[in-house]
């Protein structure tokens, strides 16, 4: 018997009152109207693996397919929300923002996207990979010459700091709107997955979790950083932090091969390892109503329409 299930190679991501699906060659994002329509925005995908056959390559491909996956979600983060507030979208620019367009011209919007990118990644970098290697140096007295144990300690940390950050978050009344909507995203791809009809009633019936969805990579993120970090390792503080850095790219290129490895396959080892990040889903995804699952069937419905056949 295979240890394959149907793969639908559809991904997507929560916005503001929507969820956008993605295909291999388009998206489509659907959002709910203050006046209950469901306004749908559709374009084809351009992914920049595409342009070369280097950028293509396992890992380097994961690199990629991450920035543009930030770029793409915070531009449709921001449209999303002038879809879900219409005031929003009718206010007139500020002084800073005609002084941009001023000059930029077209191309402002995809240098705030760059912008925007930019400081996620030195964020994510000093509060996942910094902080935890600089809590970590004070142990130094204790762990002395052993110093494999603070790949293991930081992994700890970092786990915990992301454990900690989901649950600030989800304290939020809008953030529990969009981990919602993380639901019925994950319901819909699960149900075409199982070869079901998107119906309400059979999206409903399947499970929030899926083990192709963003959080378990960042758990992956987080345990592969971990592994890493045990093998290479050194006592000079500056030199840990410069490592921490460099080693950032290759870390995310190969969660990025692992998860998607794990996603095709139903093999009982692939299960065992999904465990942690399914659980971590539980606080990334809640229970979506029957107008969310709504929207979110009308996203995945639009970029099916690409005829993207179910592969083992």
């Amino acid at each position: 018997m295979s240890d394959s299930k149907a793969y639908s190679a559809i991904g997507g991501q929560a916005v503001i009152e929507g969820v956008m699906m993605r295909s291999k060659t388009s998206y489509a994002m659907a959002v709910r109207s203050p006046g209950n329509s469901i306004v749908i925005v559709k374009s084809a995908l351009a992914t920049t693996a595409k342009r070369s056959k280097i950028l293509a390559l396992p890992i380097i491909r994961g690199v990629v397919a991450l920035i543009d996956s930030m770029a793409l979600g915070m531009k449709l983060m921001t449209k999303s929300a002038d879809i879900a507030m219409e005031e929003t979208a009718q206010e007139p620019p500020s002084k800073f923002e005609k002084w941009l367009e001023g000059k930029l011209g077209d191309k402002t919007t995809d240098v705030m996207i760059f912008i925007s990118v930019a400081i996620a990644l030195v964020m994510g970098t000093g509060l996942f990979m910094l902080m935890p290697a600089f809590i970590a140096s004070f142990t130094n007295p204790i762990i002395g010459e052993h110093t494999w144990a603070l790949g293991i300690f930081e992994g700890l940390l970092r786990i915990a700091i992301l454990v900690g950050y989901i649950l600030l978050i989800s304290r939020m009344k809008d953030i529990r709107r969009v981990f919602q909507y993380h639901g019925a995203e994950h319901k819909c791809i699960n149900c075409l997955e199982s070869s079901r009809e998107l119906t309400v009633e059979n999206v409903m019936q399947c499970s929030r979790l899926h083990k192709r969805c963003g959080t378990s990579f960042l758990l992956f993120v987080m345990i592969i950083s971990m592994v890493t970090f045990f093998f290479v390792r050194t006592d000079v503080v500056l030199l840990r932090f410069g490592m921490r850095i460099l080693l950032v790219p290759f870390i995310a290129g190969l969660s990025y091969e692992v998860i998607r490895w794990a996603g095709r396959s139903e093999s009982r080892f692939v299960k065992l390892v999904s465990v942690p990040g399914l659980w971590l889903q539980r606080l990334t995804t809640q229970e979506p109503d029957p107008e969310q699952l709504e929207v979110a069937i009308a996203a995945l419905s639009e970029v099916l329409d690409d005829k993207q056949p179910l592969t083992a």
